[in-house]
């Protein structure tokens, strides 16, 4: 049995079979959705192994074959062995990947996977069209960016192991452009360096062109007040030490992109709609949020040029709500929180990745900059589209108090019950694309349930 699945992308060929080629491919290229998850990626197309796991501790190792390499026509890889953990899978599945790519004229190029394995090709369809996708976002992605002048660069990131800073790594890499993680443990390699984040290096900064500043202590869980601690504590000094830092670093990084949150706008501003220039709100997280902007006026004042990136609601089934909701929602225990009146401004993850990817090449976009859909929906809307498209019935609504057992108060109201209608007006005024817009294909794409 066999599958073959092709598309033809924007892109000469060259310009494919590099992407490819680089690191951070893999896991551009994995379904969010699946149980592998990515732990070593192959270092060569032509010989290098890459080994995903698996549940119960067991490997999947991806062995590229050396007489399958010929660049920019093809490379191959197949089931291989690293030790007793892989044995199960190589066993059980005979699988074959040949990567094809085919001059497509006008500098676009035809990408083919066939692939030799028992599985039905209806199980593996989803994993193709995803890839795909990925593949041709991504491309255009860089595409746009070089057009305005973004040349391989040199990219700091804090939080880079989190869920947006691994994606955001990889798509940078995939780029062209080199990563170097900022990371509080020793460094492990050369593009690691080591970051306190109370009393940062000098040098910590030496030849990075741009700084992405993520790191920050989940805010999910009870408001506690050691958890209220550990949630300003891990972004306004921090941050603001990083801020000086860039500040001071002569020839340094010409921009600084830090995260921030639409908890800015408070947790209920019923049906106004909130801009940029929207009033800042009520609540702890509206004022964690304004201290955590302000620890960067630092890098401001000396003029290097700084973004603000007031996240919504992220949506990736890696992490986040959707995480949770997914085995939820997939076993037909899903349903509204409370009356499900409340807004839910949402952001598909990568669509999250290309703003930040923006705020490196759009030298007009300063400031904050809200990063949500075009289209903010009602929980209850939410809770439907989300049902939808897993075939479940939504039909169980969460009472308030099953938020407040699990948050407290403070916590459900701030953000299981949270209500804030956001507009990402600054990218829209920009001719921002999305790739994403709409809350249903946006779901489908990362559940492996996308209309072809």
């Amino acid at each position: 049995m066999s599958l073959e699945y092709s598309s033809v992308v924007d892109a000469p060929r060259d310009e494919v079979f590099a992407w490819h080629a680089r690191p951070g491919a893999f896991r551009r290229l994995s379904p969010p959705w699946g149980p592998l998850e990515l732990i070593t990626e192959a270092d060569s197309l032509e010989d290098g192994r890459a080994v995903l796991g698996l549940p119960g501790r067991l490997r999947w190792v991806a062995q590229h074959q050396a007489d399958g390499y010929d660049p920019p026509h093809r490379f191959v890889d197949a089931i291989g062995a690293a030790g007793l953990a892989s044995l199960p899978a190589r066993i059980v599945v005979r699988w074959k990947h040949i990567h094809d790519f085919e001059d497509a004229g006008d500098n676009r190029t035809r990408v083919i996977d066939h692939v030799e394995t028992p599985v039905p090709a209806p199980a593996l369809r989803p994993m193709f069209v995803y890839r795909h996708r990925q593949l041709a976002d991504d491309l255009a992605a860089h595409r746009q960016a070089a057009e305005h002048g973004l040349s391989a660069a040199t990219i700091a990131i804090t939080g880079s192991s989190g869920l947006v800073g691994s994606a955001l790594s990889a798509f940078l890499s995939t780029g062209g452009h080199r990563v170097i993680r900022l990371v509080r443990h020793p460094a492990t390699g050369r593009d690691e360096r080591q970051w306190n984040p109370a009393d940062p290096d000098p040098d910590l900064l030496a030849g990075v062109d741009a700084v992405i500043h993520l790191a920050g202590a989940s805010i999910a869980g009870r408001f506690t007040d050691a958890h209220r601690r550990d949630i300003r504590a891990s972004r306004i000094e921090p941050t603001r030490r990083l801020s000086e830092l860039v500040a001071g670093s002569t020839g340094g990084p010409r921009v600084l992109i830090s995260a921030s949150a639409i908890g800015y706008y408070g947790y209920d501003r019923g049906d106004a709609i909130l801009t940029e220039d929207s009033e800042r709100g009520d609540g702890f997280l509206a004022d964690v949020v304004a201290d955590w902007e302000e620890a960067t006026a630092p890098a401001e004042q000396a003029g290097v040029r700084v973004v603000r990136v007031r996240t919504g609601i992220v949506q990736s089934p890696r992490g986040g709500t959707l995480r949770l909701l997914r085995p939820l929602f997939s076993a037909g225990l899903g349903g509204p929180v409370g009356g499900g009146e409340q807004w839910l401004s949402w952001i598909g993850i990568d669509d999250l990745i290309d703003i930040y990817h923006r705020g490196l090449w759009d030298a007009t976009l300063t400031g904050a900059v809200n990063a949500v859909a075009p289209e903010p929906v009602r929980n209850v809307d939410y809770t439907h589209t989300l049902a939808h498209v897993l075939h479940r019935p939504a039909v169980l609504p969460i009472p308030r108090l099953g938020p407040r057992l699990l948050l407290g108060d403070q916590g459900a109201r701030e953000l299981a019950c949270a209500s804030q209608r956001v507009r990402p007006a600054k990218l829209e005024h920009a001719g921002h694309r999305f790739r994403h817009p709409d809350l249903d294909p946006a779901l489908r794409h990362l559940l492996g349930h996308a209309r072809t």
